[in-house]
């Protein structure tokens, strides 16, 4: 005896429509995992890229875990726990340091105004982060009051003049002093010192009253030097007299080539001055001729 056909139908639909069900949700967990996995790997690169951190070659990272030093990290890249890791950069570059300019007394009691610069560098980033605060602001200050003590231990002369030995025992001290903050100052120099107007004045009549020395002594040199030649030159006339003669006779000559001169002289000496400047002008009315 045969089955109805609408039994038939209805057994043969319910297997397929469980396979197309079974595929439906294969197909829905597939998409989910990958759903799934891409979200994954998007955190995972999102909490890598914010643990990456690079300095550059002349930088240095300063690294705290919870608060406690770590190490110094750098050049290049390195890794960071957000929330648990923080770090410090520090530039090792040389750092140029204005100091403001400072009313300075020196020993010989002269108000002046004094300003420098202080080069610098971090050679210990540790240090320079823990041992102190603001290594910058704290290296200004340093200078500030050690260029005030030195230069008024010093003179004005040694001030203008002895800059070059100043700015040596500026930067001893001031080294000396940030060497614990991981600090090397590698050079002080005294850019300018600015003088009140009186001081200036008194400077220039000093200076004028030392070249006006200056010169007085050149001309005793001169006549020091002079009168040498003249004492070798007496000594000479008193063993050649002749020579002696022959010296008044040329200095006549030159006194008659002026017009508008008399020269008086004994008897004797005015009969050769006169047989000389008539020469002369013998001599005169040739050439003219």
């Amino acid at each position: 005896m045969s089955a109805p056909s609408g039994t038939l139908e209805a057994e043969g639909l319910i297997p397929l429509t469980e396979k197309l069900y079974t595929r439906v949700t294969f197909g829905t967990l597939e998409d989910s995992m990958i759903d799934v996995i891409a979200g994954m790997i998007f955190v995972v690169g999102l909490f890598l890229t914010s643990c990456l951190r690079i300095v550059r070659e002349y930088e240095r990272a300063v690294k705290f875990r919870l608060g406690r030093f770590v190490g110094v990290k750098g050049p290049g890249i390195f890794l960071i726990i957000p929330g648990l890791e923080k770090f410090v950069k520090i530039d090792l570059r040389t750092i140029t340091l204005d100091v403001p300019k400072q009313r300075v007394i020196t020993k010989d009691n002269v108000s002046v105004d004094v300003d420098a610069v202080v080069y610098m560098r971090v050679v210990n980033p540790a240090d320079s982060v823990m041992k102190v605060e603001d290594y910058i602001m704290a290296t200004g200050l340093l200078a500030q009051t050690t260029l005030r003590d030195i230069l008024g231990q010093s003179e004005l002369d040694e001030l203008l003049s002895k800059r070059d030995e100043l700015n040596a025992k500026l930067q001893h001290l001031i080294d000396r002093a940030t060497d614990p903050w991981g600090i090397k100052v590698s050079a002080v120099t005294i850019r300018d010192v600015s003088l009140p107007e009186e001081m200036l004045r008194a400077i220039a009549k000093q200076a004028e009253a030392e070249r006006e020395r200056r010169s007085r002594v050149i001309m005793a040199q001169g006549e020091f030097e002079a009168a040498k030649r003249m004492a070798e030159a007496a000594k000479e006339y008193q063993l050649n007299p002749a020579a002696l003669r022959l010296r008044e006779l040329q200095t006549l000559t030159e006194i008659a080539r002026e017009k508008n001169m008399i020269v008086v002289s004994p008897t004797q000496l005015g009969t050769q001055l006169g047989e000389v400047v008539a020469l002369s002008s013998t001599v005169r009315k040739r050439s003219k001729s």
